[in-house]
């Protein structure tokens, strides 16, 4: 599919090419979304640049996804594309860019190019050229990247708060697996975002290097380096946050584990509180022949006192100790 956006009187105008059509020539924007091999041939033809097949941009390495075509610059970056669910998920998209139109490649669907093609609609004070749509694109992104972080650490506040307010037990098994699946979910959404980060400040630092291949302006290049420092403090921020999130899940074992050895060492001493009236019990249970409480009267009720007395003197040795 491809999506064109022209410049018009008010704004930008959204334009989906049907096959068999050819893209306009005043197209700023071209969002390619699944293209067909026909389709990206025609935004070729439009940049006077080559573009990644999908094939291309899964093969090759982190460190070459970034370079530069005789008509524009080819960028490669992850981006969020649904961090917000239980498996949080990220998609490659491909910028191409060249001082007058912009053309993204994707094969999923990140709420960041939603958002940028809305406001390009909207918003008649975007400059009518690929880097102006680039700029709201990055600043969508990088606002999106941060609210994904925001969210992961009041998912960690109140699972901090429950873990160390309300407490876990390890006889609630369910609470407890629980527990531990959302600490996962939280540490899986932060790596991702890592991945994410990193690959935008590569962008950055790229991008800048090449202001004046693309015409970018001095606003435009301290925008760059300015979201580029807003991308590093949310990788630390994410940093910061996965050691937190690595104590958590230590406190946590540690606490069911705290209670599994209080309740191992309650039944440890049970069994030595009643170890002498066993004792007791055994010795009074051998058959020998001569056993002169056998005939006794009382060496029943001797016995069963003694017992009782030898628990009664074991327990308040432990509680003596601080042991129950």
């Amino acid at each position: 599919m491809i999506i064109a956006y022209t410049p018009t009187a008010a704004a930008m105008a959204r334009l989906e090419v049907t096959a068999g059509t050819q893209i306009p020539p005043s197209a700023v924007w071209i969002d390619l979304f699944n293209p067909t091999f026909e389709e990206q041939r025609l935004a070729e033809k439009l940049m006077g640049a080559e573009i990644p097949t999908r094939e291309e941009i899964s093969s090759i390495e982190t460190s070459e996804r970034l370079y530069e075509e005789p008509g524009a610059i080819v960028m490669t970056a992850i981006l969020p594309l649904a961090a917000r669910m239980p498996d949080p998920r990220t998609a490659s998209v491909t910028f191409v860019l060249s001082a007058r139109r912009l053309v993204t490649v994707r094969y999923g669907e990140p709420q960041s190019i939603q958002t940028c093609a809305r406001r390009v609609q909207q918003d008649g004070t975007i400059p009518r050229n690929g880097p102006g749509v680039l700029f709201v694109l990055l600043d969508i992104i990088c606002d999106r990247c941060a609210d994904v972080m925001e969210e992961a650490s009041d998912a960690f506040d109140r699972m901090s708060m429950h873990v160390f307010e309300e407490g876990l037990s390890s006889r609630k098994a369910e609470t407890y697996r629980s527990a531990i699946r959302t600490q996962g979910r939280i540490g899986l959404q932060v790596a991702r975002m890592h991945d994410v980060c990193a690959s935008l400040t590569r962008l950055f630092l790229f991008l800048s290097a090449r202001s004046s291949r693309v015409n970018l302006t001095d606003e435009q290049v301290a925008a760059c380096k300015m979201l580029g420092r807003d991308i590093n403090s949310i990788k630390e921020h994410a940093d910061a946050l996965d050691a937190k999130l690595s104590f958590l899940l230590d406190a946590t074992v540690g606490l069911v584990n705290l209670e599994q050895n209080q309740i191992i060492k309650i039944f440890s001493v049970l069994a030595v509180v009643f170890l002498p009236p066993t004792l007791i019990a055994s010795i009074y249970g051998m058959n020998f022949t001569r056993m002169p409480e056998l005939e006794w009267e009382w060496g029943y009720p001797y016995s069963i006192g003694l017992m009782v007395l030898s628990i009664m003197l074991t327990f308040l040795y432990f509680r003596w100790k601080k042991l129950l």
